[in-house]
């Protein structure tokens, strides 16, 4: 099933639903639900609900009567992210600043994105121009949690997980070197588009294996698969909750395959214009212009 966040166009108001075939939309509240939000739908639905709401019919609203919004528009907490997480990116990583990008390590690299709003695919990436002028992309898998997890074994993991969306983990390289951490320079106001949905973790066999790539303005800049990841989402998982509960909810973004701008002999950085689209096998495209 693909769950969205929507509005209806004119009317401004956000609503969930399932995102149908051709690209209409079945509002929840067809189905009898009436979850306030993505958050409380992955919060509390029951697995008897969701099954219900997959089987859901009612009056779908045709594609050219709603906006997709990102699936979780105001995510409860930082999205928590892996650096370095696939042998080629740290590689290129390392070429373009071995300083603050050093791959010689064989613990995961753990940050946090400070997003208080996710815009969805349509939607504009700010330039930021007055702050940074090393503008990149990041096409990534993002898990989301669909229950509190504490100290999980790796048999566990599978059930912990609600989904899947596309992350671009839109960044600042000036800012992300210049600070010697990478805080501020990945989380200015819209560094943290997603969408266009979330497929849920019973369409995707675990671990995923699934194609993942980026394009610049229609250039293929990155194509790798998911299971390439050096430390994969059951080692993420298990040792992020060891001693430090993950509420459901929670986002993790697994990391970026080689193909970024950094990575370049002569880096041509984002600016205002250019189109970024991130895509992932079996949960769709997000697009997004600079502005």
């Amino acid at each position: 099933m693909k769950l969205v966040t929507f509005v209806r166009k004119g009317s401004g108001i956000e609503e969930v639903g399932v995102w149908k075939e051709g690209g209409a939309v079945l509002p929840a509240k067809e189905a009898g639900f009436a979850w306030a939000d993505m958050n409380d739908l992955i919060t509390s639905a029951t697995p008897e609900e969701l099954a219900a709401l997959a089987l859901a019919e009612g009056n779908a609203l045709p594609a050219d009567q709603v906006t997709l919004l990102s699936p979780i528009p105001r995510p409860m907490q930082d999205v928590l992210c892996l650096g370095l997480n696939y042998t080629e990116h740290a590689a290129e990583a390392s070429l373009y600043s071995k300083e603050a990008f050093t791959s010689e390590r064989s613990t995961p690299i753990f940050f946090s994105k400070r997003v208080s709003y996710s815009q969805g695919t349509g939607a504009p990436i700010p330039a930021h121009a007055d702050l940074t002028q090393r503008l990149d992309y990041e096409t990534e898998l993002a898990v989301i949690l669909g229950r509190d997890v504490l100290n999980a074994t790796p048999e566990e993991v599978e059930d912990c997980i609600f989904g899947y969306t596309v992350l671009n983990d839109v960044s600042a390289r000036d800012l992300q070197t210049t600070h010697k951490q990478w805080y501020f320079g990945k989380s200015l106001d819209g560094f943290t588009p997603m969408g266009p949905c979330i497929t849920t973790a019973d369409e995707i066999a675990y671990p995923p294996k699934l194609k993942i790539s980026t394009t610049l303005n229609g250039e293929l800049r990155q194509n790798s698969t998911t299971d390439m990841l050096i430390h994969s989402i059951s080692d993420i998982i298990c040792l992020l909750s060891k001693g430090m509960m993950l509420k459901a909810g929670t986002i993790i973004a697994t990391g970026t395959p080689k193909g970024v701008i950094m990575g370049m002999e002569n880096p041509r950085f984002m600016v205002r214009g250019d189109v970024v689209a991130s895509t992932i096998e079996g949960i769709g495209t997000l697009t997004n212009a600079v502005e």
